[in-house]
């Protein structure tokens, strides 16, 4: 069985000799999927003094933090959802102490936070506040101080939240082990203790937290803490495992449907006819009997009956069609009552860009541009989700008989959350097809938006010239992809400047290519001029096939002539 991620955790929290006590601590420790997606959050502030209102401000982050991060995606990452948190949090502190207290600096507070996913503990942090990893009777100090010291006795924060809108958090991310613990302390406890004396008392209390709690600030106290004195501790006890059994029991949980056949019904839905057949799915169009609505439903072979890895990626794109919104992404209904292993979409009548490609020859620039508007839009909000396709081409775009693009099979979508999560099931494996995948998601790299962007390049390449800029590959071998083909070689129609930006979309290196999609759409409709006018380059560098094939043909005349002559 499945093993969740379990923790214990104490704190202790005093004003100490201060009237009040600015500091704030606190863990949230989800239930169910969102253990799995999110994980533990933990986190600690201590509020400015000198800030007048410091500890609202401390309150705000930690309270904050632990409810806005489990409101997050569950595909963003925890550095980017972290971070995004964070961001709003500190923006609003900013906004606040000016409004409120009639200051720039009129809410400040330091803040670290722990998220536990997984196996791997994320560190963000600002301020001087820490956390420390006890591992093994040894003591880790894993954040680092934000202070500047002007002089032996005097120093002071150098970033804190509140402190100016564009806020630089640290980020890292350190492996966890089963009985691991972290410790989040204020200046007023580790200001007061050598490493020393931390570690002597963590060793004599390691097995009971709030007594170790306990007596870390009690003794910080006793040994003249002026400030407020805050100690947070959770220890992992159990890390997440999951064997391949164990997927195959989740991913199980429905059983296969009957042999579909027209007339049939399910679940409230009637088989009207067979859409497609093929080795791993079976795809029908159907009629909601509720609401009158034609829709798809794809059901998964029962080639892959027993194979873990393939129901989860069935699930996986149901996972994700349901979680993107957007007029040019297919949209993954809410199955009712569901009592078999299926997914249901929305039905689009139309046909697919390699057939429209097909159908109407090489594109002008207007239905071009039209187009990859659409497409752009699509995968955009993918991206927003930190999702990347991985498997664009024309087969996976559908216009339908209104001109409107959607993007369908989310089959082989990367979702970086998810990658966060250790798993038996292997998803690095390459993805995409062989014409149209970028060549390091054919080595087996991570895809990222600028490979997504490599196959819309590709696309649109092959929209305006019915050619590949590669030529056709026979095998998955990225080192066969080194001359571009100009695009206006196959279509003179196409301007250089056009022609330029499509170079650069699919260019075998991802630094070279385009930093976004929206830099790409520009290119496409507003000329360049960094690209300059090809006919004015070297054939060498124009068309490098060309010349070496004239190269090759003058040289033949060459031996030709001195062999006649001789």
């Amino acid at each position: 069985m499945r093993t969740k991620l379990e923790i214990d955790y104490a704190f202790r929290s005093e004003a100490g000799v201060k009237a009040d006590n600015d500091d704030t601590c606190n863990v949230c420790v989800p239930e169910d999927n969102l253990l799995l997606t999110k994980g533990v959050s933990a986190a600690i502030a201590d509020g400015v003094s000198s800030s007048e209102g410091g500890g609202r401000a401390s309150r705000i982050c930690v309270s904050g933090f632990l409810s806005d991060y489990f409101s997050t995606p569950e595909s963003w990452t925890v550095k980017t959802a972290a971070g995004k948190v964070l961001g709003a949090l500190n923006r609003w502190l900013c906004g606040q102490g000016q409004s409120e207290y009639d200051s720039a600096r009129g809410m400040l507070t330091t803040f670290s936070g722990l998220i536990l996913k997984s196996t791997t503990a994320h560190i963000v942090h600002i301020g001087d506040s820490r956390i420390y990893r006890y591992r093994n009777g040894d003591l880790e100090q894993i954040t680092r101080d934000h202070r500047v010291w002007v002089s032996k006795e005097k120093e002071f924060l150098s970033r804190a939240m509140g402190a100016d809108p564009h806020i630089d958090i640290d980020y890292h991310a350190v492996a966890v082990e089963e009985n691991d613990s972290f410790i989040f302390t204020t200046d007023g406890v580790h200001d007061f203790f050598t490493r020393r004396e931390l570690l002597k008392i963590l060793n004599c209390h390691n097995s009971n937290l709030q007594a170790c709690a306990n007596a870390l600030v009690e003794t910080a106290l006793e040994n003249g803490s002026n400030d407020n004195a805050s100690c947070q501790i959770i220890q992992v006890l159990k890390l997440p495992q999951e064997t391949e059994a164990d997927i195959f029991q989740r991913v199980s949980d429905l059983p296969f449907p009957p042999d579909l056949q027209p007339g049939m019904k399910i679940d409230g839905y009637e088989i009207l006819r067979e859409m497609h057949a093929g080795k791993r799915s079976e795809v029908f169009l159907a009629l909601d009997i509720e609401s009158g609505d034609k829709v798809v439903l794809k059901t998964p072979s029962v080639n892959y009956r027993d194979d873990a890895d393939y129901l989860e990626g069935f699930l996986h794109e149901e996972w994700v069609g349901r979680r993107i919104r957007n007029a040019h992404i297919l949209r993954i209904l809410e199955p009712r009552n569901r009592r078999f292993l299926y997914n249901i979409s929305e039905y689009i009548e139309g046909r697919s860009l390699g057939q429209w490609i097909q159908d109407n020859g090489p594109a002008d620039l207007h239905q071009t541009r039209t187009l990859a508007e659409q497409i752009i839009s699509g995968l955009r909000a993918l991206h927003r989700m930190e999702m990347f396709h991985q498997d664009l081409k024309p087969d996976n775009i559908l216009i339908d008989n209104h001109g409107t693009v959607k993007l369908i099979d989310f089959g082989s979508i990367r979702v970086a959350g998810m990658d966060e999560i250790d798993s038996e099931i292997d998803h690095t494996a390459p993805q995409g097809t062989l014409d149209y995948a970028a060549p390091e998601c054919l080595r087996g790299e991570a895809c990222t938006h600028a490979s997504d962007l490599y196959s819309v390049g590709v696309i649109l390449y092959e929209m305006l010239t019915k050619k590949l800029p590669y030529g056709e590959n026979d095998a998955p071998n990225p080192k066969k992809r080194l001359n571009y083909r100009p695009a206006h070689h196959y279509n003179p129609e196409i301007p250089t400047w056009v022609d330029g930006a499509l170079e650069k979309a699919v260019h075998p290196q991802p630094a070279k290519r385009y930093q976004s999609l929206s830099e790409f759409q520009y290119d496409l409709e507003h000329p360049n001029p960094a690209f300059g006018n090809l006919a004015q380059l070297p054939l060498l560098e124009r068309n490098p096939l060309r010349f070496w094939q004239i190269l090759c043909g003058l040289l033949l005349l060459l031996n030709l002539f001195l062999i006649f002559k001789a």
